[in-house]
C-alpha cells in the first residue's frame, strides 16, 4: 500500500505545472468534452506507466542492490532539481478539428506528451524502488488523473489559484527526501 500512496502523491505533486497538465488545459479549451479528454488522459497514462513499471521493475533485477540504491537516490535528486524547472508546452499549428475524434487525439497527445516526462522517469524510479510493479502503476496513474482531471473541467479557475512555483518546491523537497533516504539504504 505505500508504494500506492507515495506513487499517488509524488505524481500528483509533480504533475502540477507539467506540460501535461498545461496539454490538459489546452485540450479543454479547444474541444469543451471533457469526458472523451478524461477517458484519453486515463487510457494514455496507463499504458504510458505500465511500460515504464515494467522498465524500473527491469531495472531492479539488472542492477544489484547496492548499484540500485546509489542509482535510485541520485536520480531522486536529479528529479528533485528537475522539479525546480518549470515546464511549458510547445505551441504548434494544429487542426481545430481533430481527425482521430477528440479520445484518440487525446490518447495520442498524452502518450507522446509523457515520453521523457517526469511522471514517466518517477514511475520508473518507484517501481524500482518498491518493486511493486502494479501498486505503482496504480498510483502514478491515480496521481496523474488528480492532477489533470480537475484541469480538464475547471481549467483555467484552477491554474490562477494555485501557486505553481510552490507546488513544484514541495515536489522538489520530496523528492530530494526519497533520494537522500535512498542513499542511506532506506526502502
Amino acid at each position: 500500500m505505500e508504494a500506492f500512496l507515495v506513487s499517488t502523491g509524488i505524481v500528483a505533486l509533480a504533475e502540477m505545472g507539467d506540460k501535461t497538465q498545461l496539454l490538459s488545459l489546452v485540450l479543454a479549451a479547444r474541444f469543451r468534452k471533457p469526458w472523451p479528454i478524461v477517458w484519453g488522459i486515463l487510457v494514455a497514462t496507463l499504458v504510458n506507466h505500465a511500460l515504464a513499471g515494467a522498465v524500473g521493475s527491469w531495472v531492479t533485477s539488472w542492477l544489484g542492490p547496492e548499484v540500485l540504491r546509489w542509482v535510485l537516490g541520485l536520480s531522486f535528486i536529479a528529479m528533485a532539481l528537475w522539479m525546480l524547472i518549470p515546464d511549458k508546452l510547445d505551441e504548434g499549428d494544429s487542426d481545430p478539428a481533430p481527425r482521430m475524434g477528440v479520445f484518440m487525439t487525446t490518447v495520442v497527445a498524452f502518450f507522446l506528451a509523457e515520453m521523457g516526462d517526469k511522471t514517466q522517469i518517477a514511475t520508473v524510479m518507484l517501481a524500482a524502488q518498491y518493486q511493486a510493479w502494479a501498486w505503482v502503476v496504480a498510483g502514478t496513474t491515480l496521481g496523474m488523473m488528480l492532477a489533470n482531471a480537475p484541469v480538464v473541467w475547471f481549467g483555467d479557475a484552477i491554474t490562477r489559484r494555485v501557486p505553481i512555483r510552490m507546488v513544484h518546491a514541495v515536489s522538489a523537497l520530496v523528492f530530494a527526501s526519497l533520494g537522500v533516504l535512498a542513499l542511506l539504504g532506506w526502502g
